[in-house]
């Protein structure tokens, strides 16, 4: 039993304890683990990942995510511990959660190819363009006013400390590669300056394929753990970040627009500043040496080319 896992039995204990062995399926911003209680009920707990996100705003998320379940959107609901919280913090102060389990299999895997037709992922992306706007239309009919999110403004993307990090200082890239991400920076902190009319609120701002769940009743959209206030069109372009290399990106973001019912000609903007945000993510994640580093740096440089060849 590894030292994250005794963590996990620890922290059930909040919730009434486990009926069998936690089993751990992802280690990355936070622990998560599969876990059944011992009321039965499957379920989701997660350790959170030490000065990431704060109490209350892990609380927001919580809150929020109830508030869409309670309409009958999609997405996991927050279980609460014995004591009637939303969350409970372990003796060293890390914070837990608990939501319900959604069995259900990602849409796809960063890295892996899609197993099936290009139309018939074209059909899922539409699907999800009209799942997000239904998080986005519902999330602005219930009440969210006790929600505290961090800002995915454009100052949190593209200011001098961008919220995910200062992108343009990825070690990997060279001088002439962070004077191509400057350019582009300045010029999409201008646009967005410019474009009137552009729908801000509350996004999941993390719509990768891992984070979207199908099954035979439809979509699911999980972790909700990056959300915040920000561009609705982000949420878009995060969804489409894993296919920004792909030939087939034209036609993907030409079905998800479709499903959320908008253009597609800012859609190489927002893409663009998602492989920012994940550019600058990995630079405290892991050694200046390390490949993920030029990954994520060469597919902000492939967004940034695209963007500047679009944006006349």
């Amino acid at each position: 039993m590894t030292d994250v896992t005794a963590l996990a039995r620890q922290a059930a204990e909040h919730w009434g304890g486990l009926a069998s062995p936690p089993r751990l399926i992802r280690d990355r911003e936070n622990a998560v683990f599969e876990v059944t209680l011992t009321s039965g009920q499957r379920a989701a707990l997660r350790l959170h990942r030490a000065g990431y996100q704060t109490e209350a705003a892990i609380a927001s998320e919580l809150v929020w995510t109830a508030g869409l379940a309670d309409t009958g959107f999609p997405c996991p609901r927050p279980v609460l511990t014995k004591a009637g919280q939303l969350t409970a913090a372990l003796p060293h102060g890390q914070m837990v959660s608990v939501v319900s389990w959604i069995d259900a299999a990602p849409i796809g895997e960063s890295g892996v190819a899609f197993d099936g037709s290009l139309a018939g992922q074209a059909q899922i992306y539409e699907r999800l363009g009209r799942l997000t706007r239904t998080l986005h239309t519902t999330t602005d009919q219930i009440d969210t006013r006790a929600v505290t999110r961090p800002s995915w403004d454009a100052d949190a993307l593209l200011g001098a400390t961008p919220l995910w990090g200062r992108f343009w200082a990825n070690p990997a890239l060279t001088e002439p590669e962070q004077d191509l991400l400057q350019t582009a920076r300045k010029s999409a902190a201008q646009q967005l300056h410019d474009t009137n009319g552009l729908d801000q609120g509350l996004i999941h701002a993390d719509l990768i394929q891992e984070n979207v769940l199908t099954n035979a009743d439809g979509l699911h959209i999980i972790d909700f753990d990056d959300s915040g206030t920000g561009y609705r069109l982000y949420d878009l372009g995060a969804a489409l970040i894993q296919h920004a290399e792909h030939p087939h990106l034209d036609v993907l973001t030409q079905a998800i627009c479709n499903g959320y019912g908008c253009k597609t000609d800012l859609m190489p903007l927002f893409i663009m500043l998602r492989s920012m945000a994940s550019c600058g993510w990995i630079i405290a994640r892991a050694p200046a040496n390390d490949p993920r580093q030029r990954f994520y740096a060469e597919r902000a440089l492939t967004c940034a080319h695209r963007y500047l060849s679009s944006h006349v």
